[in-house]
């Protein structure tokens, strides 16, 4: 490590024996500091919840109600081959809709607000940027290109901040070289496996958050079943996606991909066996006790409502004859009433 920096130092400095720029060494610390980004290439990404939250309140201070988009920092820490994004920072941007080869990114903002948060927590390192896209755009690869900079194999996060699908709502992608026709390289966008996961204080505080959104007027039944029922339709989304994959493979739209068909062929070995015996059994029995259940619950939901029917009409019965007996003491009170005002008024005159 010392011996890399010394040689960098050197070659940063001209032969005049002038220094670089402060912002070349920022870029060149930056860099050191990463140290292992470029040993996830066959890992995936992990984003916490506090990252997409904030991505959130970032695209809604900034760019809500227009077609912009944002631009950020990621920040994390590379564990088991995993990058765990555990922070992120917006950042200045702006962009060019007719002319996508034009757009600003303010780079010494970005450096100076890396070293604010490298002062608050000393693990977090550069590992990236996020966009809330929804799709890549042709500038991006110039973005991630600057990043280059700063992380020795940064990744690309899309967060799409209006999903209209009860999906994941995050992409992530890595560059790489792709070779040309001409014997040169150019790179390109690949992406990556990523998922949504948090450490055990961030759950706690999901949890919180989501007592306050809840709905306390809709009954666990109904949010369970609600759940099973997107997560059905999603599934079939999914089934949709994979067939539609498989006819234009069959149809040569699209070329074989090996490690697709060895994902697809370890589901389907998943798959139970419907023409055992045994297995049909067991279906058949886990479904009639479900059904035994469901029944149960019914009728016993019919018995209380009728149970509450019959009190209520004994508490209306005996409300209304509660009520003929009333005007009778009614009357009786007001008599007592007029008595006690003409005995008072006799006092006060006869103390007058």
């Amino acid at each position: 490590g010392t011996e890399w920096l010394k040689s960098v130092v050197h070659v940063l400095v001209d032969p005049v024996g002038a220094p670089c720029t402060k912002t070349v060494i920022h870029a060149v610390a930056m860099a050191a500091d990463v140290g292992g980004t470029d040993n996830f290439d066959k890992g995936s990404v992990v984003v916490h919840p506090i990252v997409l939250l904030s991505v959130v309140d970032h695209y809604t201070r900034v760019a809500k109600g227009t077609n912009k988009r944002v631009v950020g920092a990621l920040l994390g820490e590379i564990e088991g081959g995993q990058v765990h994004v555990t922070n992120c920072f917006g950042l200045p941007f702006e962009e060019d809709r007719s002319d996508p080869a034009v757009w600003f990114l303010d780079h010494n903002y970005h450096e100076n607000m890396f070293t604010m948060f490298k002062k608050v927590n000393a693990k977090e390192r550069c590992v990236g940027w996020y966009s809330t896209g929804p799709k890549i755009k042709p500038a991006d690869l110039a973005i991630h290109e600057l990043f280059r900079k700063y992380v020795g194999n940064p990744v690309f996060v899309i967060v799409d901040v209006q999903p209209k699908d009860l999906e994941l709502p995050v992409e992530a992608y890595r560059s790489v070289d792709e070779a040309t026709s001409d014997k040169t390289f150019r790179r390109t966008f690949v992406h990556i496996p990523s998922t949504i996961g948090a450490y055990e204080a961030e759950e706690v505080g999901v949890e919180h958050l989501l007592r306050d959104i809840r709905n306390a007027s809709t009954s666990t039944l109904a949010t369970s079943v609600s759940d099973k029922l997107t997560a059905l339709r999603t599934l079939g989304g999914k089934l949709g996606e994979i067939s539609g994959y498989l006819e234009q493979v069959i149809s040569g739209r699209l070329p074989p991909n090996p490690q697709i068909m060895y994902i697809l062929q370890d589901v389907f070995n998943l798959l139970p066996q419907q023409d055992d015996e045994a297995t049909v059994t067991a279906f058949g029995a886990e479904t009639n006790d479900m059904m035994l259940g469901l029944y149960l619950a019914s009728v016993l939901r019919s018995t209380m409502t009728l149970h509450e029917l019959i009190n209520n009409k004994i508490s209306n019965k005996e409300a209304q004859s509660a009520k003929k007996e009333d005007p009778k003491k009614d009357g009786s009170a007001v008599g007592d009433d007029k008595d006690k005002e003409a005995v008072t008024k006799d006092k006060e005159a006869g103390k007058e």
